[in-house]
């Protein structure tokens, strides 16, 4: 390769003289006075003759072939070959054994499970992974929810009050394992944990999730209740069918999500107070914070007032997923639903798209209300207990969690 580049360089050089030649030439032929052009004519002739006798000597020949000489030395290798001794041997590789759900590191928390397990003490049988399976929480068929070389899991999103199954096995290259034994969990419904649920009927009043400081200057979360909308929805058919399924929710028996803001997933700038129901932030850029409980399935209203709002920020509430971004305003990438507000408007915002401008904003003390209907797939808001705009989203599926970006003018 060499050596064709170094005649590809020399080849180029000849051929830029010989196009100044030639072009030297036209330019010679051009001129109008006849002894000017016999005074050079010999020696130009002289010169081209020159250099078309030398264009074809040696310099467009190929220096390389296509073939190549190659001599390989193969006497050591043939006698290695004659020296080898074959001894055929057959190890057995067994699959790994059932592992074992360690119950004392398993527990749920709100809509949440954690699972642990780990392989026999005694066996010394290579793993290469893990599969865990979970049923539907109906006694439906199990389905694969974590694969890898964890030996923890903690699956999202699950029904409230609802009784789970999950089983695990290993595997390696030779094969799986038997599973586990069954494990039965219990999502929670119980009000003494930090995220509580309450069971129906419930009170129409609404109440804090925590007593708060009349002084308090953060955001604070309210929790209100399937069986009465704290905002009046403009259309009375919407409003009708929603006051149905609210109504159907009360009488089947489901649970009140309760949840606070969650540190482990917040922004570090986010700055957390009053048992984390309360957020603020120390910095002017927006930074998201999310809350604790996913939602997938269900109907969900929560409620959050502002209880500083200085020189007009811009914070945003809504929804996202688990990986949203954490350092830019709530809606700027495909992984948050969400509407933000100034003093005067509101516009609504996913994947950096902008829409639906509704005048009416926030001021200190107002109260901002996200209404995630998951059976109708849609995301409402209100402000002050009236709906802000349109429905702003809909076709909703998958996994979300309370959101909302800030800055340090606002909290909330």
């Amino acid at each position: 390769l060499q050596v064709v580049r170094d005649q590809i360089s020399h080849c180029t050089v000849k051929l830029r003289q010989t196009t100044g030649l030639m072009e030297y030439c036209l330019e010679v032929i051009k001129e109008n006075d006849p002894s000017g052009f016999l005074q050079i004519s010999d020696a130009l002739i002289r010169r081209v003759h020159l250099t078309e006798d030398q264009w074809g000597k040696g310099t467009l020949t190929p220096r390389m072939t296509t073939d190549f000489d190659l001599n390989l030395d193969n006497a050591p290798l043939l006698q290695s070959i004659h020296q080898l001794d074959f001894v055929q041997m057959k190890v057995s590789s067994p699959v790994p054994a059932p592992p074992i759900l360690q119950l004392e590191e398993c527990c749920t928390h709100n809509n949440s499970a954690t699972l642990s397990w780990k392989q026999p003490p005694l066996s010394t049988v290579q793993v290469e992974g893990y599969i865990l399976e979970l049923d539907d929480g109906n006694g439906g068929q199990f389905r694969e929810v974590y694969v890898g070389k964890e030996t923890m899991c903690t699956v999202d999103g699950l029904h409230f009050n609802s009784t789970y199954s999950a089983r695990v096995k290993a595997f390696n290259k030779t094969g799986v394992s038997p599973y586990s034994k069954t494990l039965v969990l219990q999502t929670s419904e119980d009000t003494q944990s930090e995220e509580q649920t309450l069971p129906f009927p419930v009170p129409l009043e609404r109440s804090q999730l925590r007593r708060m400081s009349p002084f308090s200057s953060t955001l604070n979360l309210q929790p209100s209740f399937p069986g009465r909308s704290y905002f009046e929805l403009r259309s009375s058919a919407h409003q009708l069918s929603l006051h149905s399924s609210l109504q159907s929710l009360n009488s089947a028996g489901e649970l009140i999500a309760w949840f606070s803001f969650d540190p482990a997933s917040a922004h570090a700038d986010i700055i957390f107070s009053n048992d984390n129901l309360t957020v603020t932030c120390n910095s002017y850029d927006d930074r998201v914070v999310l809350g604790k409980t996913g939602f997938s399935k269900g109907l969900h209203y929560w409620e959050l007032s502002i209880d500083r709002y200085d020189n007009h920020p811009d914070p945003a509430f809504g929804v996202a997923r688990i990986d949203v971004l954490k350092d830019a305003m709530l809606g700027k990438d495909d992984k948050a639903w969400a509407m933000y507000v100034d003093n005067n408007r509101s516009w609504f915002m996913h994947n950096n798209s902008h829409t639906n401008r509704t005048e009416g904003g926030i001021t200190k003390g107002a109260t901002v209300g996200v209404l995630l209907d998951l059976t109708r797939r849609t995301l409402t808001f209100s402000i002050n207990e009236d709906q802000q705009g349109p429905v702003a989203f809909e076709n909703l599926e998958g996994l979300f969690f309370p959101a909302v970006s800030l800055n340090r003018n606002v909290q909330v």
